[in-house]
């Protein structure tokens, strides 16, 4: 089975309401191209508000499903595709995730995961906007294919990858919303974007899957978005990757039906030493 997807990576301004029409339009170029299975950029409606604390940010947040996802699931319809959005979302009264919304090509609502690993470094403050996620790691069999969703920082995690993997998901999707601030990119930028890449390439070589990265472009703040949204096929290869510094809707097509036999050509699944790793469940082993 092979299946296109599509990553719409974008820049974001202040106008919710316009970064919604030009991701729209970004979905209806990578249908129009063939994509089955579309995936938006971390936190796509508004700019990355987590650069500073600030409750009134609270207000960018809505309820999942919600007007967004109404809009999406026309779309999904539309184009026949599925599509995966990540949203602020408001839970409760003073609980809010980062949450990646699930839709399949038929419109239907499928789901939702919940970032669970929440960083607090400069400019990137989302412990205080963001409650972790507590509804695991997921997969789900949409009409194009079985797939997982992981949000940004998960990225750095192989548990978080390998346990959405061994549930059957044969694409690791990974929003994202990751760059550079002025006083490391001279230094440290080349090296921090190389370890972001080489990290998930790794992701798709020990589960035997297809991983997609889709990150933001363009300066807001502080930060300077990096882009290079890309696709490693289950051998790590960069199979297609997309510019630093420009809008791009990269199409890529996966060929899902290699998976089984490269799981059984490198059986890492069955190889796996379970009985020794109920070490991984502590903070650190003193």
């Amino acid at each position: 089975m092979k299946t296109k997807i599509g990553l719409v990576q974008s820049r974001c301004g202040s106008d919710k309401q316009n970064n919604l029409k030009r991701t729209l339009n970004g979905i209806a170029d990578a249908a129009g191209r063939g994509a089955r299975i579309v995936c938006l950029q971390e936190l796509f409606l508004t700019q990355y508000f987590c650069q500073e604390e600030d409750s009134a940010r609270f207000s960018l947040a809505e309820e999942i499903p919600g007007p967004t996802t109404t809009r999406l699931s026309e779309a999904a319809k539309a184009h026949d595709c599925v599509i995966i959005a990540s949203l602020f979302e408001k839970r409760a009264p003073g609980i809010y995730h980062n949450t990646a919304a699930v839709i399949d090509a038929d419109g239907s609502y499928l789901g939702k995961y919940r970032k669970m690993h929440i960083p607090d470094d400069p400019n990137y403050y989302e412990k205080f906007y963001f409650t972790p996620g507590d509804l695991g790691y997921r997969t789900w069999d949409t009409r194009h294919g079985k797939i997982g969703v992981l949000v940004c920082w998960d990225q750095w995690y192989p548990e978080a990858a390998r346990l959405t993997a061994l549930s059957g998901a044969r694409i690791l999707f990974y929003p994202t919303a990751i760059g550079w601030m002025d006083e490391e990119k001279e230094a440290q930028g080349a090296a921090q974007q190389t370890a972001w890449e080489t990290v998930q390439r790794g992701h798709a070589v020990a589960n035997g899957c297809y991983v997609a990265a889709v990150n933001r472009t363009g300066r807001e703040g502080a930060l300077d978005f990096w882009g290079g949204s890309f696709v490693a096929n289950p051998f790590g290869e960069v199979v297609a990757k997309a510019a630093a510094d420009k809008e791009e809707v990269l199409v890529v097509e996966c060929d899902l039906g290699r998976i089984e036999e490269i799981r059984c050509d490198w059986p890492f699944f069955r190889d796996r030493r379970i009985d020794t790793y109920a070490d991984l469940q502590k903070r650190y082993l003193d």
